[in-house]
């Protein structure tokens, strides 16, 4: 499995995004290979499929199956919603929930 952080120099929630991943990592008892991408221009941005920091994926899919299918890419920060409220990183259920759906893949 692999796990992929991408984000921008300066972005307030990188941090936040790894540290739940590792900790969702954890508490799902899943060790996966956890690596940060710095995304440093635009083009770069529009390469990547970068929807903006921090962008959390597994095994190529965006922890955030609504998503999935956008083509909003550019450097910008990222909210992810869910529970009615928005927030910057990823929340750990719903990394946990990824994790789970990409294991259920790998079988």
């Amino acid at each position: 499995m692999r796990i992929e952080v991408l984000f921008f120099d300066g972005c307030p929630n990188h941090r936040l995004a790894l540290e739940r991943v590792n900790s969702a990592l954890a508490q799902e008892g899943v060790e996966a290979e956890v690596i940060e991408v710095r995304v440093p221009d635009e083009a770069a941005a529009r390469e990547l499929g970068f929807l903006g920091s921090p962008t959390v994926r597994i095994n190529g899919q965006d922890v955030e199956p609504a998503a999935r299918g956008l083509k909003q890419f550019g450097m910008c920060c990222r909210t992810y919603f869910e529970g009615g409220r928005r927030s910057g990183a990823p929340s750990q259920e719903m990394i946990r929930a990824a994790l789970r759906e990409a294991l259920g893949a790998e079988r």
